[in-house]
């Protein structure tokens, strides 16, 4: 029996197209999901679900698809859709200085997509998961600093190290949503079967 695979103009299978916009429906969710859930919020700090989805979008889809959903994210919001946290969107969005969290978000996904691709293994799949939140971290918290340097009005007192500071609350629900994400992916990519190659 011949299987036939169909693919759209860009390459890309109707089902791959399908996965993308799935988990960049799943970013917007989860920027906002405090909304939802009011009691995800621990301090007063947001339990959002980003970069546990920008995570899983790798590990699940691969770095090629993986990247691309969240590229569609943040291409939604920067054209006036009120997908970033807060509800926030819009061209506008560039000069706020946590977007770079946003970019990150598909560095996230390619990066952790591209270890397992490598290894199949459950520890490669945890691994890649908090590899992708280091990446998450240094690219957005970087962004932020000069943001608030170059362009932003920075708050008084602030330095290089109060930015790292601002992200010590977020860093203890974030390492176990990307061990989590590491799990998980592991599991549903094996019941996915998604075809990474395109």
């Amino acid at each position: 029996m011949t299987t036939v695979t169909v693919k759209t103009k860009s390459g890309m299978s109707p089902l791959s197209l399908v996965y993308c916009g799935m988990f960049a429906a799943l970013m917007m969710i989860g920027a906002n999901i405090t909304t939802f859930v009011p009691f995800l919020m621990i301090g007063g700090v947001p339990i959002t679900l980003q970069t546990f989805f920008a995570v899983l979008a790798g590990l699940i889809l691969g770095s090629r698809l993986g990247a691309i959903s969240m590229t569609v994210y943040a291409v939604v919001g920067l054209a006036g859709a009120p997908v970033f946290a807060k509800f926030y969107g819009g061209f506008g969005a560039i000069l706020l200085p946590t977007f770079g969290f946003i970019v990150s978000f598909i560095l996230v996904a390619y990066v952790a997509g591209k270890i397992v691709e490598k290894n199949g293994s459950l520890r490669s799949y945890i691994v890649a998961g908090l590899v992708g939140l280091v990446v998450n971290y240094l690219f957005g918290t970087n962004w932020m600093y000069f943001a608030y340097k170059l362009w932003a009005a920075a708050p008084d007192a602030f330095t290089y190290k109060v930015a790292w500071m601002w992200m010590v609350p977020p860093l203890p629900k974030d390492i176990l949503l990307s061990i989590l994400a590491g799990y998980f992916g592991h599991r549903m990519y094996k019941v996915l079967k998604v075809r990474r190659a395109i």
